[in-house]
């Protein structure tokens, strides 16, 4: 597998194309649906959905920098979790579909964010979802967001703003 160059950041993890590509405020990745993806009638079972989702934003936020595995490392560990989710089933995908993952920054707060994200197969949206994650600490209280980190989001949430579909 090709690699993307790293951030020059000394035992930084390189980005491997699995992790998406980041372009104008949307991160898109692609994946192909297997057998285990589906369920008996060969529609793809509604969580793995989930699972599409929740890769594209964690491959979103590594691709900003922001690493899982550097978060719960730092001097005061924190976390992301799902506060909010609403999904629109829109269409199934089925064996072998080619489904691209778009996630996009649609709102920015103290301590929580907001993604917008869409499964599509080809220009079909499949999947509409809407995503709020907070920031917590290991003793699971929200936490404010790093200065650093907030004006990246910043940044990035007005890419986002100019590529709205």
């Amino acid at each position: 597998m090709s690699e993307i160059p790293d951030d020059g950041k000394p035992g930084a993890p390189r980005l491997v194309a699995l992790d998406g590509v980041l372009e104008a405020g949307v991160h898109r990745f692609s994946a192909r649906v297997y057998y285990a993806d589906t369920d008996f009638s060969g529609a793809v079972y509604h969580a793995r959905y989930l699972e599409w989702l929740e890769r594209g934003r964690s491959d979103y936020l590594r691709c900003l920098g922001v690493r899982h595995t550097d978060l719960a490392a730092g001097a005061t560990p924190l976390f992301w979790v799902v506060r909010h989710m609403q999904i629109d089933f829109r269409a199934a995908a089925r064996i072998d579909d080619i489904i691209t993952v778009e996630t996009r920054l649609a709102e920015l707060h103290k301590a929580r964010i907001v993604m917008t994200q869409t499964i599509l197969r080809g220009d079909r949206a499949l999947i509409g979802a809407r995503v709020m994650a907070a920031l917590i600490s290991d003793a699971g209280r929200p936490q404010r967001m790093p200065r650093d980190w907030a004006a990246l989001f910043r940044e990035h949430l007005a890419r986002s703003a100019l590529t709205d579909p």
